[in-house]
């Protein structure tokens, strides 16, 4: 079983090396340095996106014991949908797309984390750590902060709508260097630490109460781990947008292919098929749609089936 599962996680990471490689090199047309710089940019944010979604959403689904769930169900899209329309309706949307400033950057990042925390620490401490309650909060929420979005969008000028539209899909193409920068810094420490806390993760995997029988004091626990995933997931999105199934396919075909609960596997194998489906999606629609689709299009579409797929095969499983 240990051989085969090695197997697996080496092939994964050949595959992603060479599709890397073939996504860098593929069709330069003799402007090898000049293709480097461009993709190179995108394929540093694939690997940090890969990374904040994958090991933020195997955290988030250990904590939930569930593995439809993502950190996006607690309403970040929706929060980074109302920022963004927020800023466009009150500032402009000219003066936004000139202006991107780091200060705009981490005032996203700040936002979502501050939202998440408020919620874990408030309504957790409340409701004697009854971590659905916060989920249907949080679903609550994000149906607030759409409806509040939609409200500003119908009232938005035209051009104003269309210049917000590019904005809130997921996009790789102008992706800011120093956002690139401190985003890298960001989402290593956060990764680095969920690594550091992976045996914690693998008992919490057990239940609460089995956790905390073994010592481990689960509120402050899940409080931390809030704060880590809010961290990662909205540095991810305030760098490229919102991709929602991207840390559900990865997640659960991690576990499919691991059939472990170690996290420090599960991490790893997560963020090799994130990476796997970002660059190959995004050679997809560079290459074969010649740009007439997006790469969040592909990833939402994939994921969709997948996800409905998911849901048939636990229904007949327990049928």
């Amino acid at each position: 079983m240990k051989k085969q599962f090695l197997f697996r996680l080496s092939f994964l990471a050949v595959f992603a090396v060479l599709l890397c490689f073939l996504y860098l090199t593929y069709q330069t047309h003799g402007n090898l340095n000049f293709a480097l710089q461009i993709r190179g940019r995108k394929l540093i944010a694939f690997i940090l996106v890969s990374i904040a979604v994958s090991f933020a959403t195997v955290t988030f689904q250990t904590m939930t014991q569930n593995h439809f769930l993502t950190p996006n169900i607690l309403g970040y899209d929706s929060l980074y949908v109302v920022i963004q329309t927020l800023l466009f309706f009150f500032i402009g949307g000219v003066t936004m797309l000139s202006q991107e400033t780091l200060s705009m950057f981490f005032a996203n990042i700040l936002l979502m984390t501050l939202v998440s925390l408020l919620l874990s620490k408030f309504l957790l401490k409340r409701s004697q750590n009854n971590l659905f309650l916060l989920l249907m909060i949080g679903m609550i929420l994000g149906t607030l902060f759409s409806s509040l979005s939609t409200f500003l969008q119908v009232l938005m000028d035209p051009n104003e709508y269309d210049l917000l539209q590019g904005r809130l899909f997921a996009s790789f193409g102008n992706i800011n260097g120093n956002h690139l920068i401190w985003a890298t810094v960001i989402i290593v420490l956060g990764a680095a630490l969920l690594m550091k806390l992976s045996p914690y993760l693998d008992v919490l995997h057990l239940g609460n109460d089995q956790a905390t029988n073994l010592g481990i004091q689960v509120s402050r626990f899940q409080t931390l781990l809030f704060a880590i995933i809010s961290l990662l997931t909205g540095t991810a999105t305030a760098l490229v947008g919102p991709i929602t199934f991207l840390g559900f396919i990865a997640a659960n075909i991690s576990y499919q292919l691991t059939r472990t609960y170690l996290h420090r596997w599960l991490f790893l194998t997560s963020t090799l098929i994130g990476i796997i489906l970002l660059v190959g999606g995004q050679f997809l629609v560079e290459q074969v749609f010649a740009l007439n689709a997006t790469l969040s299009v592909v990833i939402e579409f994939v994921g969709g089936i997948y996800f409905v797929g998911k849901i048939v095969h636990e229904r007949k499983k327990t049928a």
